[in-house]
């Protein structure tokens, strides 16, 4: 039954002010936003001499993310900081709170890094997801957090570009789109540089100033709170997506970059008949040097020698070993290195990686291009060696040291390039190789691929290292925390770069359980792009605890898992790499070509040195076959020696733990 005109009059009339009421709300809502934006775009009044005394001292929340402990450790400094000053405030992290309390929150403090690609760390996911989605959301209007005030400090590294502390700045975004007053410019501190410790001290002080109640300078707070507004009509905002386009972070990005254009700008030096300034490799000679007053003191503490202002030498412990005639490391079962007469050093200490299983703890330099002041190649070189000898001539008088090899040890005869950071960043790194070959002596090169084009400008050597840190994008990234975006494309284009290599090249892969060990199937197809002359497979060195890896013993293979992940990726070869050698000691194993040296039933890993220096001072081309040796009985794989020279002495250090190491 149709309804009555009068029912369909009063049904009409009820939808029509309904209508008006939800235009007229979300006109109300629009009104609010845009009056709200326009006087936060409007310059803050001065204070004057009759304007009401600062607010009383507010409790503030302290709240932090934190993926290695460094943003844990600097806000339980400023709860410290707070509490002396009467004002307790407990560091809390961030996972355990709840982000709809912000609206009861008169003062949020922040203490964040920047975790992959941007993002925030995973503590502080579900509040940055809250936040950016809440911020998006056109019901929550403008005034949300409106009586809320806010400081955010980042930790990160200027070395990853862009990306530098974008969390930090992606959450001030964020909280004044919904209103939110930022008391204080996002704190920056670069964990690299040196100046974090600095910079969160002079931010804690603005901050502890703001606590009290007290005038913050115009330049310490945010002028008129318009930072960053003007750039954020018609901008979305996306969880997924952390990248800051505000003109603040531009520029402090174009202001690093100032810096290197006037340095590269200066007026050109002639230093050993060459112009400082324009590096072959595109790069510039910057004028600040490598190695910081702080970095310096960390490596020197370590052990090292710094050479010059980016360069450093230190002696290994199988140096010392075999000058007490106590064997040699892996390199020399394998290839038949005199570990007395080892020199390892790098003419770069820094990288491109920030590897989890780093040795070195971070405590040296990244970057992503050459930016420091250039040392002379040859420089490099005559201190290195004088270092060295330094450090050998010490060992004078250790019991067991033989007078003999001390004599050899003093005239090194082989080059590391791998103590730390990537050799093959240094724009004079030909030179250099050059003039230790013209001195008789071999060069082992590491690389951490991720600098292909060096790799193929790269000169003859005596053996091409290429790290294989993991066998899958998403590994790599988590196991190497590379600061190039494009990490992956540059790891693959190293590996294939090592195939137009004649001389020796090798995979150097560095098993760590529960990060890398499962992936042997995607190993095995990376062993097609380069076709490298050996494999060398080697179980992860623990280092101790550190604030930039979380890695444990558990992450330690035995040499029996060394020996069976090596065996199952020597028959995934399809017989193109077999099982040559291995050093026990050091939970190593080596693959090796077969069709090249496995000759007559016999392995040939060990270098002919003199053959080499002939080959390579001669300037003529050559290959690995042209320099290679019998490898002897005793470092082949399965021998009982277990790789250890029976000409040296095992010696075999006692070690008593618990009750039997107080009896002393």
């Amino acid at each position: 039954m149709p309804p009555s005109p009068a029912a369909a009059a009063a049904s009409g009339t009820s939808h029509l002010a309904l209508l008006l009421l939800l235009s007229s709300s979300s006109l109300f809502f629009l009104y609010k936003s845009i009056t709200l934006r326009r006087l936060r775009r409007s310059p803050r009044p001065s204070p004057s001499p009759s304007s009401s005394p600062p607010a009383a001292a507010t409790a503030p929340t302290l709240l932090y993310a934190s993926a290695t402990g460094t943003s844990k450790a600097l806000a339980a400094r400023l709860s410290a900081r707070l509490a002396d000053a009467g004002l307790p405030a407990r560091a809390t992290d961030a996972a355990a709170f709840d982000p709809d309390d912000l609206p009861s929150v008169p003062l949020l403090l922040l203490v964040l890094p920047t975790h992959d690609a941007g993002a925030p760390p995973p503590g502080a996911a579900f509040l940055a997801r809250w936040l950016a989605e809440t911020a998006a959301d056109f019901r929550a209007g403008a005034l949300l957090l409106s009586g809320l005030r806010f400081a955010v400090f980042g930790v990160g590294s200027r070395a990853y570009g862009d990306t530098f502390n974008a969390a930090a700045r992606s959450f001030s975004r964020w909280l004044r789109a919904l209103g939110a007053v930022e008391v204080l410019p996002v704190g920056e501190g670069d964990v690299d540089e040196g100046d974090l410790d600095h910079v969160f001290e002079e931010w804690c002080g603005r901050v502890l100033r703001v606590v009290k109640g007290e005038e913050v300078e115009e330049e310490d707070g945010v002028n008129g709170e318009a930072n960053g507004f003007d750039g954020m009509e018609g901008e979305e905002s996306d969880y997924d997506d952390f990248d800051d386009e505000d003109e603040e972070e531009e520029e402090v990005a174009s202001g690093e970059v100032d810096m290197e254009d006037i340095a590269g700008k200066a007026t050109a030096k002639k230093q050993n008949g060459k112009v400082e300034g324009a590096l072959p490799n595109g790069g510039q000679n910057g004028a600040r040097a490598m190695v910081t007053p702080i970095i310096r003191a960390s490596l020197e503490k370590q052990g090292y020698k710094i050479v010059g202002s980016h360069s450093g030498v230190k002696i290994c412990r199988w140096t010392k070993s075999q000058l007490r005639g106590r064997g040699g490391c892996y390199k020399h079962s394998f290839y038949g290195i005199e570990s007395h007469r080892c020199m390892e050093a790098t003419p770069s200490l820094a990288c491109a990686n920030k590897c989890v299983f780093c040795w070195r703890h971070h405590t040296n330099p990244v970057g992503k291009s050459w930016k420091w002041k250039m040392d002379d190649p040859l420089d490099i070189v005559n201190t290195a060696i004088d270092e060295h000898r330094k450090m050998v001539k010490q060992m004078k008088g250790v019991p067991g040291v033989k007078p003999e090899r001390l004599a050899e040890g003093l005239s090194p005869r082989h080059c590391a390039l791998s103590l730390v950071g990537e050799p093959i960043m240094y724009p004079e790194i030909n030179t250099l190789v050059d003039d230790l070959h013209r001195r008789h002596i071999s060069t082992f090169l590491v690389t951490n691929a991720q600098f292909p084009e060096k790799i193929k400008a790269l000169k003859p050597i005596t053996q091409l290292y290429v790290s294989v840190d993991a066998a899958t994008k998403e590994s790599l990234k988590a196991v190497d925390r590379p600061l190039f975006s494009d990490f992956w494309e540059r790891f693959l284009d190293s590996l294939k770069s090592l195939h137009d290599k004649d001389q020796r090249t090798v995979y150097r892969l560095t098993l760590v359980k529960g990060w890398n060990v499962e992936e042997i199937d995607a190993y095995a197809n990376l062993l097609k792009l380069g076709q490298p002359d050996f494999i060398e497979v080697k179980g992860v060195t623990y280092c101790g605890s550190s604030a930039t890896s979380k890695l444990t013993m558990e992450n330690v293979p035995w040499h029996a898992d060394v020996k069976e992940f090596s065996e199952v990726l020597a028959t995934k070869s399809g017989g193109v790499y077999e099982l040559a050698c291995e050093h026990v000691h050091s939970c190593c194993v080596l693959l090796a070509k077969v069709d090249k040296f496995k000759i007559n039933g016999k392995w040939h890993t060990w270098i002919d040195y003199d053959r080499f220096n002939e080959l390579v001072m001669s300037g003529k081309p050559f290959k690995s076959s042209d320099y290679m040796a019998v490898t002897p009985s005793w470092a082949v794989y399965g021998a009982d020696e277990g790789g250890f020279d029976p000409d040296q002495a095992r010696f075999k250090k006692e070690r008593r733990h618990g009750a039997a190491a107080l009896k002393g």
